[in-house]
């Protein structure tokens, strides 16, 4: 039961104050002047401010509620290591008896983030707290690693957090940083990754020696070097392929460090070109020739060399040959000395007229062969003898003329092997003709590749093929430029030429047989693509463990299949079907939980300091509880404080009035009155 004096005005507190004011300056005056009744005139006034005050007895009934500790269990993988969640279930069920009769418990088990955020300890403190009545809360206990990546999140309440650590003194790990690893590089040009090996905690003798680095991309063969803990190792790598190269490199693991999670580490680059070098040769001019040019320097990254033939060798027209080019063009050079430096070849209605000997036709056709990419343009001439099927070139040309061009109108469509080929998915229908109509056909026959689109009477328009190490692509109509003219409502040629170029050029995303990933927080979404008629078989995903599982697809379109894997954890998975193997990046392969797996007070002891509360270690055995009185230690050698609250709830209340106004007016005036009599006797 809890007593203590109320009021209830009659008049605002404000005209109170003014009252009593005025009331002490005529008590004061009184005692200056010495008149004897001044005691009574302050009595008066005492009573007329409590006659406007309204004073009251309240008497309330109270019930005591028990205090609350919240208990913070460290459940992440960090936190599991090297035996501490048994050391960590035992403390906790060790304190929460201790507390059992002074405080109910409030347990908050923290797990990881899942999305590789760490050990949020300090927001699900947070959350626990602010669903508590903050007049109940006696003490904050953590039972961690200390390894929390949201220190800044802690509460701050009005009790000591203390903070228990569950890792041992002679804990010590190996680990492998990665520094400056750029997201882009260029394909070609070589790039070096610093490397550090970093050992932490107390390492045995004989195992601060040279350690052993290894670097693979994209599964490959592994490169070594050799470096001493805390030194950086400078490794150079040129990627491969264009897109996303992923790059792992690794220490072997060793006996009595904490974990050999964090002993590898993912770079995932990305190839890109620096500059593409494209070479253009046109037969003779024609509407198409400004369509090429517009598509190639609409690119910023491409450079563009561009072999004009404007007269053959046998037109006589009076016009002096050194009048005609300002410079001798370096036919030479280009098709047999710097061939390999391009990107891209293409011949636009170009025919044999003795310009280009064979010997650079057959450099072209080596150059193919070697990886790199050609694409023909066809107009009439290619039915012609003076074709380029009849050079050296031919041999490496997916179609062969019949020497028959269809002068008619007809709409290109996309063949069913082309709705599954990545050129040409997408870009319309299968069999259906929804494009501007074409003038112009060159008829060939296939001889390799496929056929991705198709003309009047289903001939092949356009046809793909690998050969060697190189792709060819065969375009048996020079009316491409139709559509970007708009004529009889155009259609994708911009989209088609692009896509065409950068499949010619081996860019990864239009691979036609192809096996990626991408995340979707820890799931794995899988696609296949692929040109064949039979469906794939389950991918086999071989996880960090080495454990593998079989993935199966399900067909999302034509020629793409597509599965979904809830991977177990974050690292580095294998994927395997049909041959073709690939590498993902799953997060890092040591996630955040495993970047520093020492137990430490260094993040959270700023946070229990500024509350009042102490980071212990329980290595040698669990710290005392008792109760301290706000403002006094809450720890000491062997022992940790909690604040008791006292806090309780009010369960009836009873006002009792101290007199009624006009009482109080009484006896004011009755004092009054005695001052008055007082005084004038004295006179």
């Amino acid at each position: 039961m809890r007593r203590d004096l109320a009021f209830s005005p009659l008049v605002p507190w404000e005209v109170v104050a003014g009252m009593g004011a005025l009331a002490l300056v005529v008590v004061a005056l009184a005692a200056w002047r010495g008149l004897p009744g001044w005691w009574l005139r302050a009595l008066a006034g005492v009573a007329l401010i409590a006659a406007l005050a309204g004073p009251a007895l309240r008497v309330a009934e109270e019930e005591g509620l028990s205090d609350l500790v919240v208990l913070a269990v460290d459940a992440s993988a960090s936190n599991r290591l090297d035996g501490r969640d048994a050391r960590t279930a035992g403390a906790a069920a060790a304190l929460e008896e201790a507390l059992e009769d002074r405080a109910d418990v409030v347990r908050v088990d923290v797990a990881d983030d899942p999305g590789d955020g760490g050990t949020l300890l300090g927001g699900a403190l947070s959350r626990a707290v602010a669903e508590l009545p903050a007049g109940r809360i006696a003490g904050v206990i953590a039972l961690t690693d200390g390894q929390v990546a949201d220190p800044l999140a802690v509460p701050s309440v009005d009790a000591p957090f203390h903070v228990l650590l569950t890792g041992e003194r002679d804990d010590w790990d190996r680990r492998l940083v990665v520094r400056g690893a750029p997201a882009y590089a260029i394909l070609g040009e070589e790039v070096v990754l610093e490397v550090e090996v970093v050992d932490e905690g107390p390492v045995p003798e004989g195992v601060a020696g040279s350690a052993e680095v290894a670097m693979s991309v994209d599964g490959a063969e592994p490169v070594t070097g050799l470096v001493r803990p805390g030194e950086v190792l400078r490794l150079p790598v040129v990627l491969p392929h264009g897109g996303r190269n992923v790059i792992r490199f690794e220490t072997p693991g060793l006996e009595g460090e904490t974990t050999d999670r964090n002993n590898a580490a993912i770079v995932q680059m990305t190839g890109v070109r620096d500059r593409l070098r494209v070479l253009l040769v046109s037969g003779e001019p024609h509407p198409g020739t400004r369509t090429w040019r517009n598509l190639l320097k609409s690119d910023s990254q491409v450079d563009l060399v561009h072999f004009t033939i404007l007269r053959p060798p046998g037109k006589e027209d009076g016009v002096p040959v050194d009048e005609l080019s300002l410079i001798a063009f370096p036919t030479r050079e280009l098709f047999l000395e710097k061939v390999e430096e391009f990107d891209l070849i293409i011949f636009d209605r170009y025919q044999r007229r003795g310009i280009l000997p064979d010997s650079y036709l057959a450099s072209v056709a080596d150059y193919v062969r070697e990886g790199g990419a050609v694409l023909v343009a066809a107009g009439p001439d290619f039915a012609t003898a003076s074709s380029l099927y009849y050079s050296p070139l031919g041999e490496v040309l997916p179609g062969a003329p019949t020497s028959v061009v269809l002068e008619e109108a007809f709409r290109p469509e996309v063949t069913e092997i082309g709705g599954r080929h990545p050129v040409t998915d997408g870009l319309a229908p299968v069999g259906e003709a929804a494009w501007g109509r074409w003038g112009r056909l060159v008829d060939v026959s296939p001889v390799d590749g496929q056929t991705v689109m198709a003309g009047p009477g289903e001939r092949p328009l356009l046809q793909l093929s690998r050969v060697g190490e190189g792709r060819v692509a065969l375009l048996a109509s020079d009316h491409a430029w139709l559509w970007d003219r708009g004529v009889d409502g155009g259609g994708p040629q911009m989209e088609l030429l692009r896509r065409l170029a950068h499949w010619l050029m081996k860019e990864p995303e239009l691979e036609e047989e192809a096996l990626t990933a991408q995340a979707e927080g820890q799931r794995m979404v899988i696609t296949r693509r692929t040109l064949r008629e039979e469906p794939p078989g389950d991918v086999l995903v071989t996880g960090p463990d080495g454990e593998v599982v079989a993935v199966p697809l399900e067909e999302v379109s034509p020629g793409v299949f597509q599965g979904r894997y809830d991977a177990p954890e974050l690292g580095l998975y294998r994927l395997e079907e049909g041959g073709i193997v690939a590498v993902f990046g799953l997060g890092p392969p040591a996630p955040r939980e495993f970047e520093r797996t020492l137990a430490t007070d260094a993040v959270l002891g700023a946070a229990a300091e500024a509350s009042g509360g102490a980071v212990r270690p329980i290595e040698g055995g669990l710290p005392q509880v008792r109760e301290v009185r706000p403002g006094r230690a809450a720890f000491g050698r062997g022992w940790i404080g909690i604040t008791p609250r006292e806090a309780a709830v009010t369960t009836g209340l009873t006002i009792t009035p101290l007199g009624a106004p006009w009482l109080w007016l009484l006896v004011a005036g009755m004092l009054v009155l005695g001052a008055w009599l007082l005084e004038g006797r004295r006179t």
